[in-house]
């Protein structure tokens, strides 16, 4: 699986008007509604903040990937938004994220979780990749950006 199976493109966005840790995992939760029309964006939000009270998601660099195991979808399904400012994720290296990838996964897929987990951590500690990410000026170059850093498609 790689990331071009869970993303669409109506699932990477340039947000607008998100000024917190909250509204950034809110509109996550709207664009993946998306590929999960079974799943309320109330539900997926509830997921995310409730892996989100386990430990922050942020990664460091400016990187975010809140995820969560969720009842009723049989896939993994990816989105990705890159913030208009940086906001507090409660990072361990202290940085506010501009950059975030959510990732729902079912609840029984542990293996196939912690895998694409890694791969996105593989792809966002590249200088390139996220330099590439932050200077897209469209949802569409976004999308092409975020695919062509892959690392199981290099």
């Amino acid at each position: 699986m790689n990331i071009a199976d869970i993303v669409a493109p109506e699932r990477v966005r340039l947000a607008e008007d998100v000024q917190s840790k909250k509204r950034a995992l809110e509109q996550l939760a709207e664009i993946l509604t998306q590929g999960t029309p079974y799943l309320t964006a109330s539900e997926i939000f509830n997921g995310l903040v409730a892996r989100e009270k386990l430990g922050s998601t942020g990664i460091g660099d400016g990187v975010a990937i809140p995820h969560a195991r969720m009842k009723g979808t049989d896939d993994c399904v990816g989105a990705f938004m890159r913030l208009p400012q940086p906001v507090d994720f409660e990072s361990n290296d202290e940085q506010p994220v501009d950059l975030v990838f959510g990732l729902l996964v079912p609840e029984q897929s542990t293996e196939a979780h912690l895998n694409m987990l890694r791969r996105l951590a593989e792809m966002f500690s590249e200088n390139q990749a996220l330099a590439e990410l932050r200077d897209a000026g469209d949802d569409a170059t976004l999308h092409r950006v975020l695919l062509a850093h892959d690392p199981v498609t290099q």
